[in-house]
């Protein structure tokens, strides 16, 4: 009998439906099974309606008459598509038009207005409205009030409602749980009439996102029933903390296990640096005939970007390819990040370009990507795109886009950029888009300036700020500096070894030998770890992980025969071994050896040997590549036509026939630098001869009108090449280089001879000094106006 009350149902036979419902013995479980089965059968499309009749209530008091009854399902069920499609302006008006409502009609479209937040007014005023209230009606009104974070709102309405089902109960414990308020869940959960599952996982689930695993896996020990929901909860708050011993010996006590908890497993494997045991368990679940969802490819494809495992990559984005989930925004912004992080940026814009919708984090993945490749024209092109879709961007955004200025060099434009974060786009500045400045100011060479920025910081700096401060003390060897930024470094973060090793690296490049022994000394006393360096390159689907100096690899005197071929090929085209980048005192020739076992060298070669001839060669190292490695991997790429792509951790480098897509930028900033002072030191006995014959005023104007026309053409000079870059800053050097003779000839005329001296030094001194005392309030308002103000003063000095 119960199963004709289903099949009339579905068929939409409502005349037999109600008159077979009445002849069956249990109507109650008939009408119920029918509307599980198919919601839509009696036109209630909420599994809580049938929860509404009670046994003796006869079915035709829902709908009078079967013509009547037909009509408002119609309607019912057209409120309750809108409702799913978020069209509550379609909704309300069907409602409108509806001559006779029921309570289900009032249900659906107040499900409508408590769907999302905001609406928590309208909501109960239309709740007010119902001219019989049911409890699925103060179900739906008192998750609103959670929903909206009215808490005590919600409080007050639970209390106050005049019937309470299990699922009411549960709705207000699992709202006060999302919001943090556990000690009040633990209370109502200890005093309802009723438990059920729902009630158990939303206790437990709770506990473990605000980290009390303790009580999460006492409740969970005590559970009458432990659902997958239950097991699965415990196992993400074990990942969270890191015990991922615990977290597979609960996953290996579940007695079932379904998509959620592999996915949970997978991802915790990856958050905490296992993406390999994350990658196996992925082929295991497949193997078991679960598939997976958005959620676990992007959780795999993460453990490929952190493996740099193309080649499953790759199979992944085949498989997705034949399935539904490759229209998945998602997922296709994790495979666009893989294949960023794999160094295949062509792939990568593929995917971009094909995309049927991008939201905010694809755009930032292809920007970031970009600018971890070091191509910053092509990022800030992609930005001003996003812009022009009307997308806003975040604080991520800007992190990307001051990634690419400092990568491409571009210190203005970053300077901008970070100055019109909150003025233009209303983000607020962060540790990380000060870190990115800090490094782009000392990269170039602004030490000054980064020093004046951290003191500027609204809350206090971090490891990394002081970081990439000693970073750029390493590679303009600014001792003082140095010692000053790794002491603040470990201030802040007394266990972190790169303050120790930057510092005792400095050391080495100078050569105080005394003081790197000094600095590795404190790191034993301290029982302060180095991270070890290594490198790894993947050929045919396999791994090979090497490290300096590295005696295991089954191939290593291949590898090093190899090497050895290398280097004297280089030595002939003018390679030098770099040895400041030899961090241990010993001689000439063992330096030139431990520099040649690098491990990035060795992957390098192991690549050369094993890789198919048309490929590019792909390494990814764990820390920075040393000057000496990229300087030798140039060569390499030039002698061997091959390109080689190198990943670090600060960004991607693309090295090709003889070339890399960083343009050594450190070095070519200091040859820019350097070059003002050819001119500007040949002109200085030149411009004291001219001075004397000419008269001062005469040279300095040509001086100043020399350097004010260098300096309109520098930017079109730069925008050609480098040498013409080059040439105009010799240029401009020559205009300055006469000011200072000009000067003392002008001075010598209205100065006595004994007050020159003082005069001349009093003046050197006062205006940098006047323009660095100034220079800290000046940044704080504005960049421009700091540069303004420094250019002006350079006029006012030369005048």
């Amino acid at each position: 009998m119960n199963s004709l009350v289903r099949g009339r149902g579905r068929k939409r036979d409502f005349p037999s439906f109600w008159k077979i419902l009445h002849q069956t013995k249990n109507r109650y479980y008939s009408f119920s099974s029918s509307i599980i089965q198919d919601p839509d059968a009696t036109g209630s499309t909420d599994p809580f309606r049938v929860n509404l009749p009670p046994r003796s209530s006869r079915a035709t008091d829902l709908v009078p008459a079967d013509n009547l009854n037909s009509d408002i399902i119609s309607c019912n069920r057209r409120i309750t598509q809108f409702v799913r499609m978020d069209d509550l302006e379609s909704a309300l008006r069907v409602f409108s038009d509806m001559n006779v409502k029921t309570t289900v009609t009032w249900n659906s479209l107040l499900a409508g207005y408590s769907k999302k937040s905001g609406n928590v007014r309208d909501a109960r005023q239309l709740f007010d409205k119902i001219p019989q209230p049911d409890i699925f009606s103060y179900n739906t009104m008192l998750a609103c009030y959670l929903r909206n974070s009215d808490i005590e709102t919600a409080r007050v309405f639970f209390y106050q409602m005049p019937v309470k089902d299990i699922a009411s109960w549960n709705t207000m414990i699992t709202g006060l749980a999302d919001h943090g308020k556990m000690e009040d869940a633990r209370g109502l959960f200890l005093v309802m009439p009723e438990k059920n599952c729902v009630s158990w996982n939303a206790m437990i689930s709770g506990f473990v996102q605000f980290g009390d695993l303790e009580s999460a896996v006492a409740l969970f020990a005590k559970a009458p029933v432990k659902s997958e929901v239950a097991w699965t909860a415990i196992i993400s708050g074990y990942m969270k903390l890191g015990n991922v011993g615990m977290a597979e010996k609960c996953f290996e006590e579940m007695p079932m296990k379904n998509l959620v908890t592999f996915n949970c497993m997978i991802a915790g494997y990856v958050e905490n640096c296992l993406s390999e045991e994350g990658l196996r368990l992925f082929r295991k679940m497949v193997a078991c005939g679960i598939r997976p969802n958005p959620s676990t490819l992007s959780s795999v494809l993460l453990g490929c970007s952190n493996l740099s495992s193309l080649s499953l990559g790759k199979q992944i984005h085949q498989f997705m390819y034949k399935s539904p989930l490759f229209l998945d925004t998602t997922v296709g912004t994790s495979l666009l990040s893989m294949y960023c992080k794999c160094g295949v940026l062509d792939d990568a814009l593929k995917l971009f370009v094909n995309m049927p919708r991008k939201d905010l984090v694809t755009w930032n993945s292809m920007i970031s990507g970009y600018a971890h490749h070091g191509d910053g024209g092509i990022a800030l092109s992609l930005f001003d795109r996003m812009k022009n879709e009307k997308i806003k961007p975040d604080w991520i955004t800007f992190v990307a886009v001051l990634s690419a200025c400092n990568h491409a060099g571009l210190v203005d434009l970053g300077l901008h950029y970070f100055n019109s974060m909150r003025k233009d786009y209303g983000v607020e500045t962060k540790p990380e888009h000060y870190t990115c400045v800090v490094d782009l100011l000392g990269r170039a060479g602004k030490l000054t300036e980064a020093i004046h920025l951290i003191e500027k910081m609204p809350f206090k700096p971090h490891t990394a700020i002081y970081g990439a401060l000693l970073g750029a003390c390493r590679i303009h060897k600014n001792l003082e500096l140095a010692e000053f930024a790794a002491t603040k470094l470990l201030t802040t973060d007394p266990k972190t070894a790169a303050g120790y090793v930057q510092l005792a690296n400095v050391y080495a490049a100078m050569r105080r030998w005394d003081h790197v022994a000094r600095v590795r000394r404190s790191m034993k006393v301290n029982h302060i770890v180095k991270t070890p360096g290594y490198s790894w390159i993947e050929i045919k689907s396999i791994v090979h992980e090497f490290r300096s100096g590295d005696r295991v690899h089954p191939e290593l005197c291949f590898i090093h025969e190899k090497l050895l071929e290398l280097e004297k090929k280089m030595k002939l085209d003018g390679y030098v071994p770099d040895l400041e980048f030899a961090l241990h005192d010993v001689g000439e020739e063992q330096k030139e050896q431990l520099l040649l076992w690098h491990s990035e060298k060795l992957a390098i070669a192991f690549g050369l040997i094993r890789a198919p001839k048309a490929s590019p060669i792909r390494v990814f190292k764990n820390l920075r590549v040393c000057g000496d490695c990229h300087s030798a991997i140039k060569y390499i790429s030039a002698i061997e036509g091959r390109e080689i792509i190198v990943r670090d951790t600060n960004r991607f480098h693309h090295f090709r026939d003889g070339s890399c897509s960083c343009g050594d930028y450190c070095a070519t900033v200091g040859l820019i630098q350097s070059s003002f002072f050819w001119g500007y030191l040949l002109t200085q006995l030149i411009g004291g001869i001219w001075a004397n014959k000419i008269g001062g005023k005469l040279v300095l104007g040509f001086g100043v009108i020399w350097w004010s026309v260098a300096t309109v053409l520098t930017p079109i000079a730069a925008r050609i090449n480098l040498p013409c870059l080059l040439i105009m800053r010799a240029v401009m050097g020559i205009g300055e280089g006469v000011a200072m003779p000009a000067m003392n000839n002008i001075i010598s005329k209205w100065i006595p001879v004994s007050e020159r001296s003082r005069a001349l030094a009093l003046k050197a001194y006062s205006s940098p000094n006047e323009d660095f005392g100034l220079n800290g309030e000046e940044t704080r308002l504005s960049w421009e106006l700091s540069q303004s103000l420094h250019e002006i003063d350079s006029i006012k000095s030369t005048a």
